[in-house]
Parts: structure tokens; C-alpha cells; sequence
């Protein structure tokens, strides 16, 4: 049994939103809740599936705004997980302001990610990976069995995060993938924040950011 996934393109800015799920047990994950909490927590449900905690990637408002359903919807309410260093950027509603909009960002995290932790989704085990930058406490979440991270806005296909929001540093996400994505085998899938999945080989080889 492997691990699944199942994702979703949510909200103003076109987020992929991600389901994972240990199959065998039913404990799943939301990773970044973009949009339509209710949505995300049916599709679980349909599944069988226990949405056990919510994993943020990062708190810009795109990646959030959908946590407040899940929330709402799954009883009790799971826990929400975030980097310290991205709270402040939670608590101005992920940046919805700067864009002439409100969103509620739901309940508040508490558990407090850091770089080299360990999560579980049933039976399978993430690497939580500091990897600033686009924002000061974004993380990717690495599953070394599955060869496959969880890497929001870090890197693209073809394309890199945008630094040029408030905490961006263009240096500092450079430093981020070379040392966090890149360290990680070719085969490992990238499954970003927005758009195609990829391929660390690949961005390796023909990211024009990364040459």
C-alpha cells in the first residue's frame, strides 16, 4: 500500500491543495488549505479517511484560507501546523490585506514546526525542511519512503517562489533549494504549491533559476 494523494486547485490564485493518506489506517493530512474547507473534508470522508491535522507549508492566505472549513467540518478539530517564524504573517491573515481582501485563518496553530522534525501519517513518516525565503518559516515536508516532498512555494516546475512579498529574500530561497531540494534525490517527486508536479532531477537539469 502506498501512500495517497489526492489534490485539489483551490481558490483566487489556483493553490494545489493536497490530501495524503496512510490507506491501510484512514489517518490523513491537509497540506494547505486553499479554499473550500467543507470540500476537502468531504472528499475524506467519502474515503473513509480521519483528517488527524492540518500541515501549512507556509501562512500566506492562499495556502490557509480553506483551514477554517476543515475546521468546521471534522470533529474534533484537527490541529494546525505552522513554522514559528510565519505566526506573524498568520496573525495579518496570511497577507490578504496587501490584496484588498479578508479571510479568516482559522483556529490558531499549534504545533510548532522546526526544522528536522518528524511527522506521521499512519504508517509513514515526513522530514519537516526549513526552507525560507519566500516567506521567513516556509517548510517542505519530505517523505523519504514514498520519494516524494510537499514543497509549496519553494520551487516550480520550471520557476521558483516569488521574494518579492513582504519576508521574501531572493538570496536567502536560492540558499533554501540548493540546500533543501536539492540535496534530495533525482527521483523525488515535487508536488508545489502551484502547478505541475516535477522532479528534483529535472529542476535540477533545466530550471533556468537554478543555471
Amino acid at each position: 500500500m502506498t501512500l495517497e494523494i489526492v489534490s485539489f486547485v483551490l481558490g483566487p490564485v489556483e493553490t494545489n491543495t493536497y490530501l495524503a493518506a496512510d490507506g491501510q489506517s484512514g489517518e490523513a493530512v491537509v497540506i494547505d488549505p486553499a479554499a473550500d474547507g467543507k470540500l476537502i473534508a468531504n472528499r475524506a470522508a467519502e474515503r473513509h479517511w480521519r483528517i488527524a491535522a492540518i500541515w501549512l507549508t507556509h501562512a500566506h492566505f492562499d495556502h490557509l484560507a480553506g483551514a477554517v472549513g476543515v475546521a468546521q467540518a471534522v470533529q474534533p478539530s484537527p490541529p494546525i501546523a505552522l513554522h514559528p517564524a510565519d505566526l506573524p504573517l498568520w496573525e495579518m491573515q496570511g497577507g490578504a490585506p496587501y490584496f484588498g481582501m479578508h479571510i479568516d485563518p482559522g483556529p490558531r496553530p499549534t504545533i510548532s514546526l522546526q526544522h528536522g522534525q518528524k511527522l506521521t501519517v499512519g504508517a509513514y513518516q515526513f522530514e519537516v525542511r526549513h526552507a525560507p525565503g519566500h516567506t521567513p518559516g516556509h517548510v517542505i515536508f519530505y517523505c523519504a519512503a514514498e520519494r516524494l516532498a510537499f514543497c509549496g512555494d519553494v520551487i516550480f516546475w520550471g520557476s521558483i517562489g516569488r521574494t518579492d512579498l513582504p519576508g521574501g529574500s531572493y538570496q536567502t530561497l536560492l540558499h533554501s533549494i540548493r540546500t533543501q531540494i536539492l540535496t534530495l534525490p533525482d527521483e523525488t517527486r515535487l508536488l508545489s504549491g502551484h502547478g505541475e508536479e516535477t522532479t528534483v532531477g529535472l529542476e535540477r537539469r533545466q530550471n533556468p533559476f537554478l543555471n
